[in-house]
């Protein structure tokens, strides 16, 4: 059974979830800290309404404080990968939230 809710590579764990009002896109470290691989605990999120069409919300965690907004869904994940201090390539995204900022 395949998960399209979750992805996982460069030491990156990425979900996916929908809350009652938000598309909530979720990093987080796995810990390993090889190489280039975030820090144990390091967190993004990107945030979006549930309908899709407003601008993107990076946030530390997924019930943060919004840092910045965005249009584009690339620069919301320029600004995760800053945050976890890795290239935004690096981010695993999960096919059902490849479609945000869309």
């Amino acid at each position: 059974m395949t998960d399209d809710r979750t992805a996982e590579a460069n030491g990156i764990r990425a979900t996916y979830d929908e809350t009652e009002t938000e598309r909530v896109l979720e990093f987080g470290a796995t810990g390993d800290g090889a190489g280039s691989h975030p820090p144990a605990g390091a967190t993004a999120a990107i945030a979006q309404n549930l309908e899709g069409y407003a601008m993107l919300k990076v946030r530390p965690t997924a019930d943060g404080d919004e840092l910045e907004r965005y249009y584009g869904f690339d620069m919301a994940l320029d600004h995760a990968a800053e945050l976890l201090g890795v290239s935004p390539h690096d981010l695993p995204i999960p096919t059902a939230a490849e479609d945000m900022g869309m």
